[in-house]
């Protein structure tokens, strides 16, 4: 689709195009079964890595469009780096919502590589109810009876679920609880700092600050290649290991990323987190089916019970933040 046409996008086209996108998110978990030495900083290290470039190439092109069509001022007092790739290296928003994005690369990779997918998509589908939360305590945003009452049917799942794994595994002496532990933390970071990002950018915003998403990616990507780089040493990867981590860069994270952020101007918060939580659904379907990882009983008991409460949640306040201001991702020019 030609960039011009991105910035021109119907609800309908919009709705279709996020659905696609939670697709490209969700293949993360499969193809990383796939790998046959590169094991977790490493395949950090190459998503990220290939991210980066993708981005670099993508943004110049994407940007240099959005200014030909005026949907973004051709500012040509602006910097080499704000110009071409939107960096905004004046501001802090910018700045913390990078490390976030770094945060978030980092920790899912790593949370995949100690235990199962379905645990990490169905911990990180609370991000929603984590960034209600937190805007609650920093920008004084009410929550209402309904996303209290999530909160707590959601983490009942979660304990339902990993408690019963817990006591599966305690009752069994050869099977060890280390990576159940340790992934499961590492996957509790990415809703924390994505609710954190969202958080930031939002509060940024509503003081006049303009922080665009896709330029933190770029940014988080680079952040967690550097740190992940040292720990990556010394290589394993294989030449279908590559391929494979080349497609997660530019497949799985640079494009359907700034897609999401222009699906994002059309359609609204509590669209955008339904549509989301797809992810969740297509990852677990496709770890099944293309690498065997089949979801235990208790997973799929507690998961339900997450993504019920996520759903009904939204569903419930759909008219209620009819009014809801969407995050403003690009300096729109007045036509």
């Amino acid at each position: 689709m030609p960039f011009r046409l991105l910035n021109r996008l119907t609800h309908t086209q919009a709705v279709f195009l996020m659905v696609a996108v939670t697709v490209m998110w969700s293949i993360a978990g499969v193809v990383s079964r796939q790998l046959e030495s590169a094991a977790r900083f490493e395949v950090t290290f190459w998503r990220s890595a290939f991210t980066t470039i993708s981005l670099l190439v993508i943004l110049p092109l994407w940007r240099a469009a959005d200014r030909s069509t005026g949907f973004i001022p051709d500012d040509r007092a602006q910097g080499f780096l704000e110009r071409h790739w939107g960096v905004l290296t004046r501001s802090r928003a910018f700045w913390i919502s990078g490390v976030c994005w770094s945060v978030m690369f980092t920790a899912f990779m790593l949370a995949l590589s100690f235990t199962t997918v379905a645990n990490v998509l169905i911990i990180m589908s609370v991000g929603p109810l984590f960034t209600a939360l937190l805007a609650r305590v920093v920008i004084g945003q009410r929550l209402a009876l309904r996303t209290w009452l999530a909160i707590l049917a959601a983490g009942v799942g979660i304990v339902y679920m990993y408690g019963s794994q817990f006591l599966s595994a305690f009752g069994d002496p050869t099977v060890q609880t280390g990576g159940l532990i340790a992934g499961s933390l590492a996957a509790l970071c990415v809703p924390v700092a994505g609710a954190i990002n969202w958080t930031v950018v939002q509060r940024g915003q509503t003081h006049g600050e303009k922080v665009d998403l896709v330029p933190s990616v770029l940014l988080g990507g680079v952040l967690s290649s550097l740190t992940t780089l040292p720990l990556a040493l010394p290589f394993a990867a294989t030449g279908s290991d590559m391929a494979w981590l080349g497609l997660l860069g530019l497949v799985q994270l640079a494009i359907p990323c700034a897609l999401a952020v222009v699906c994002a101007r059309s359609l609204k918060a509590p669209e955008v987190s339904l549509l989301a939580l797809l992810e969740v659904i297509f990852g677990i379907l496709l770890a099944w089916l293309g690498a065997g990882e089949a979801p235990g009983i208790e997973v799929l008991t507690g998961g339900t019970l997450v993504i019920g409460a996520l759903v009904l949640n939204e569903l419930l306040g759909w008219r209620s933040r009819t009014g809801t201001p969407r995050i403003q991702t690009v300096d729109k020019q007045p036509q």
